[in-house]
């Protein structure tokens, strides 16, 4: 334990990762911090985080990228085709231009000037007086105004202003503009605070602000800090003390930055959300989502996410960067904590974003990996590890599970632990489980001399199974043998000589990025990718503050997905974890646990270029809505005179269409929101089909959404 209560980084374990005074969720007595971050590319600075903190972000439907949002309504409104608008906009002009010509020549009598007639005194009629000739104008511009009111509602001039007119042009940038409200309403004067009494802190706050000196990762970060105040962890004492002391760098987080060397997403760390995209103007989408941003938050991954699709169909880049992004941004701000699991050079951010590095099979790397998760218990470690070693290989359908080899795990791990006081390293377990005469004789004779007769009797029946037929021993040793290579021989330390991380250290905002060898060693890369999801699922849920978010991003799951796993996924929302999967295709996952996992994730992405029995999964999961099925029958109009060729000339150049009688048949019918065909087919280059599910039950259907927009 540290001096302020909190577990280092790597659990219990020798040699805990450096880190400074104070956790990020509190203020800390005397941090180290430079007074002026580094801001990265992307991060509002000055009078712009002045301007991004007060633009409004108002309730959108799930999904909706908030920050300057403007709701539409949820039914698409009549809309008049431009070519047809145009065209009576100009012929209602000529009809009142053909009116006001015939009233002023007198084609249509003097009826209209009586009322002048009847204003005018006798004595203004002659000789004309300037007052005559102004009244008698006046009354022209009215009666010529009253026509062009007429017919600019006749002809719908006002919706022409409207849609391209100037009220089109400014787009929606300017929504946020306009006078700075008042302190008690403005976010940037901090009013939770002047409302508690701590107005100096407020007011040191908001001169930050205006100077330039705090960003978007401060405001969230001093504002996760002052929730803790709320809740009674800390004391607005010291609060207050480490605001005044260091303004915006109050309150660090324990590796003492304060941005991520880069942004390439657009982030909003008021709602929490990062931009991935917007939702295509498609018949396909709801009305109330076309053209509308698309983001993700902790609110969505809170239900996990699975996203399929081939190479290069842009899952790396479009999906899981920005991802990885906002997780280490909000674990910057104290909210989170994020471990990131992918191929070693793969696209997830610089060394620099992230606190710890584990790049298994590197010689240069700093951090070790813990075989056994941190934990001292056998039983737990046992079932962890037998997960990771034959999670795949159980049987998929109902019943199958590594029950057996946790037990032949156990079996050998408790009487190892209570022989040595640590776990076997990847060597002696290999040997264990082969049944190695050496190791087993020592580990009896050290529980002879301590006197661990239960633990004899679990090795003793250890040393009976080995020679039953069937026994799982084998297989596990078989597997442990992936490990046991030349490669991986400075990792898996027990003895406490290297660093490893464990995933215990999720009670803390931390950054973590795992590096797997897929070159050369695929195989024991999907069992470490097992490990650590395995090693998550059991550390989040024991975690105390659930108010911190828990993310797993595994870039690519192949080989990850089993019976347990999909389980423990179900299990993560009430946990305030999440996990983000991605997949090349759903062949990767056994036949009989897609729809289980497809189930079991709230939030599900179709990428381009997915193949027919992919979408078919897909659109069995998204299931069928009630649609309104028009059939249109047209039967051209044939004009038989003179006149009504003209006329339908006339019609054919205003609407651009020939003349038709057209029959309309309405009926109500179920069909698949998307069709295996149509995920296959219909979805363009760099988009991606996206349905989500948030942590409260809300759902957004499946959106049709452009990756680049």
């Amino acid at each position: 334990m540290d001096g302020d209560g909190t577990r280092d980084a790597r659990g219990t374990h020798a040699n805990p990762v450096p880190r400074p005074a104070g956790p990020p969720e509190m203020p800390a007595e005397a941090p180290t911090v430079p007074p002026r971050p580094t801001r990265a590319p992307g991060s509002p600075d000055g009078s712009a985080f002045l301007t991004w903190l007060r633009t409004p972000r108002p309730q959108a439907l799930p999904g909706v990228w908030r920050f300057g949002h403007r709701p539409r309504p949820e039914e698409e409104p009549e809309r008049v085709p431009g070519r047809q608008l145009l065209s009576g906009a100009v012929i209602a002009f000529l009809v009142g231009w053909l009116v006001w010509s015939l009233l002023w020549n007198g084609y249509l009598g003097g009826w209209w000037l009586l009322p002048l007639y009847a204003m005018i005194p006798d004595s203004w009629a002659e000789p004309h007086s300037f007052a005559s000739v102004v009244v008698v104008y006046a009354y022209y511009v009215l009666v010529a105004g009253i026509i062009m009111v007429a017919v600019g509602r006749l002809g719908r001039w006002g919706e022409i202003w409207r849609r391209y007119g100037p009220p089109a042009w400014r787009g929606a940038a300017t929504a946020g503009a306009g006078p700075a409200p008042a302190p008690e309403e403005d976010p940037a004067a901090w009013p939770a605070l002047r409302a508690a009494g701590a107005h100096a802190a407020a007011e040191r706050l908001a001169a930050e602000a205006r100077s330039g000196l705090m960003r978007d990762v401060d405001h969230a970060r001093i504002a996760r800090a002052w929730q803790g105040v709320q809740r009674g962890r800390h004391s607005l004492a010291t609060f207050t003390g480490a605001v005044l002391s260091h303004g915006a760098a109050a309150c660090p987080h324990p590796s003492g930055a304060r941005d991520l060397p880069v942004r390439r997403a657009r982030h909003d760390l008021v709602t929490g959300q990062v931009r991935i995209g917007a939702a295509a103007d498609d018949a396909r989408n709801p009305y109330a989502y076309r053209g509308a941003g698309l983001a993700l938050g902790p609110d969505l991954l809170g239900t996990s996410l699975l996203a399929v699709g081939p190479a290069g169909s842009g899952k790396t880049g479009s999906l899981v960067r920005p991802l990885t992004e906002s997780l280490c941004l909000h674990a910057l701000a104290g909210r989170a904590a994020v471990v990131v699991v992918g191929a070693a050079g793969a696209d997830l951010g610089p060394a620099d974003a992230y606190d710890v590095v584990v790049r298994i099979g590197h010689p240069d790397s700093v951090y070790d990996l813990d075989l056994y998760g941190g934990t001292t218990d056998p039983d737990e470690a046992a079932v962890v590890l037998a997960e990771a070693l034959v999670g795949d290989l159980t049987d998929q359908h109902q019943g199958g599970d590594t029950r057996r080899s946790t037990t032949v795990l156990a079996q050998l791990l408790g009487p190892f632990r209570a022989v040595h006081g640590r776990f076997p390293g990847v060597p002696e377990l290999r040997q264990l489980l082969e049944g190695a005469p050496g190791p087993l004789a020592e580990l009896r004779e050290g529980l002879r001399a301590a006197g661990q007769d239960s633990l004899l009797r679990e090795l003793d029946a250890r040393e009976r199974q080995m020679d039953r037929p069937g026994d799982v021993g084998g297989v596990l040793a078989d597997r442990v043998a992936l490990l046991d290579r030349p490669a991986f021989a400075p990792f898996f330390d027990t003895s406490g000589q290297s660093r490893p991380f464990s995933l215990k250290a999720l009670d803390h905002p931390v950054r973590v990025r795992v590096d797997l060898p897929q070159r050369g060693h695929a195989d024991a890369s999907r069992m470490l990718a097992r490990l650590v999801l395995a090693q998550f699922t059991a550390s989040v849920s024991v975690r105390e503050d659930r108010s911190l978010f828990a993310c797993l991003v595994l870039d690519d799951a192949s080989g990850v997905v089993t019976p347990e796993a999909v389980r423990a996924v179900q299990r993560l929302r009430s946990a305030g974890a999440g996990v983000v999967l991605t997949l090349r295709t759903l062949d990767d996952v056994p036949r009989p646990l897609r729809g289980p996992l497809l189930g079991a994730i709230g939030c599900r992405m179709a990428l381009s270029g997915l193949t027919p029995w992919d979408g078919q999964d897909f659109a069995e999961v998204w299931g069928k809505e009630w649609t309104e099925a028009r059939d249109v029958t047209d039967r051209q109009i044939i004009a038989e005179t003179p006149a009504g060729k003209a006329v339908h000339m006339l019609r054919r150049v205003i609407t651009g269409k020939a003349p038709t009688a057209r029959a309309v048949t309405v009926r109500q019918v179920e069909r698949e929101r998307w069709s295996a065909s149509e995920l296959a087919h219909a979805v363009p280059a760099g988009h991606a089909v996206l349905s989500l599910t948030s942590v409260k039950g809300e759902h957004a259907p499946p959106l049709l959404v452009d990756l680049h927009g």
